[in-house]
């Protein structure tokens, strides 16, 4: 069924797959961003495209459409961007929320809510399943983040009880691919521009700490999933990969997939950074039908394929900074 869909972030890394997968679906597509951090360039090859359109909007401001359905994702999603002005960040997360929840009750809109394995904190359950409250920190460096996604959702569980809209939340964990941010303090992004540039694989403690990465492609199946369900199921469930690597492992399989002769050299664990990352994912999988189906290996070839064109362009930044690892 054609629809009129709102995607707030749609210039973002995962913003710009979303939008790119609607408009393939037959959607109308109304792509929201400020571009803090989304990238025109991620989205051009829709701007032609007469299902897509491009608004520059700051959803920390009321926003008055016509839409059937919202998902929310504007919002900053690494320590590099969050950090460098974190009033905002809380802002983006509470008063966005807000915002589209205000719009999708007006209009009757069915909305989805990308929240982040970042409520979680650093878990002291592990995997970490829906039902766990999180170990969050609560006046820390990433606790504008942090904290803000988890109003964020407190938020929607209100508009749904309260008025009655048809919301729902996933909790988005590792997700990588074509299109992040060269410079955003990813821990993929970070490793596959340095191995390229020859550059120190910089590891924070001494890499064993894990993550579970997740492709793009999967995640996104995983959004559109969770909106198609009916009003009852509103999470929120978890999306995300639960095969586990330390990151010491993903940091010697980029080496190995780049042919690259850079060395790899430890510093200091950041503050609060968490020492175990997976999704319990057995909600997805029962309410959803969903898992993710492709590899780190094969998601990787084709970030570095990704990486590589836009090295060979100049796309990148010159002074590629090793920052915290998500």
């Amino acid at each position: 069924m054609h629809k009129r869909v709102l995607v707030t972030g749609g210039a973002g890394f995962l913003g710009s797959h979303l939008c790119e997968r609607l408009v393939e679906a037959g959607h109308d597509v109304l792509c929201v961003d400020n571009f803090f951090t989304g990238t025109r360039r991620n989205i051009s090859h829709l701007l032609d495209n007469r299902r897509f359109e491009l608004l520059r909007h700051d959803v920390t401001f009321p926003l008055y459409v016509e839409v059937d359905e919202i998902f929310n994702l504007a919002c900053p999603a690494s320590p590099v961007h969050y950090q460098f002005d974190p009033v905002q960040t809380t802002k983006t997360s509470v008063m966005g929320v807000i915002n589209m929840l205000g719009l999708a009750k007006r209009v009757k809109a069915k909305l989805l809510q990308a929240s982040t394995s970042e409520v979680y904190g650093d878990p002291s359950v592990h995997p970490q399943p829906e039902e766990y409250w999180g170990n969050v920190n609560p006046v820390g460096l990433r606790s504008c983040y942090d904290e803000g996604k988890r109003c964020a959702e407190t938020l929607v569980f209100d508009y749904v009880r309260q008025h009655k809209l048809a919301a729902k939340v996933i909790r988005i964990f590792n997700t990588y691919g074509p299109r992040m941010h060269p410079n955003d303090g990813r821990v993929v992004s970070n490793f596959v521009v340095q191995a390229l540039t020859g550059k120190d694989i910089t590891l924070y403690g001494d890499g064993s700490q894990t993550r579970s990465f997740c492709y793009v492609d999967d995640l996104v199946e995983g959004m559109i999933r969770m909106m198609a369900t009916g009003r009852e199921t509103t999470g929120p469930i978890n999306i995300g990969n639960p095969n586990e690597f330390t990151i010491r492992e993903l940091a010697e399989l980029v080496l190995e997939l780049t042919d690259s002769k850079s060395k790899l050299i430890f510093e200091a664990l950041p503050s609060d950074d968490p020492k175990q990352r997976q999704p319990d994912i057995l909600k997805a999988r029962e309410i959803l039908k969903w898992e993710p189906t492709i590899a780190l290996r094969d998601g990787l070839v084709r970030t570095i394929k990704y990486f590589s064109e836009l090295l060979s362009r100049g796309d990148l930044p010159h002074d590629i900074k090793a920052n915290r690892q998500l």
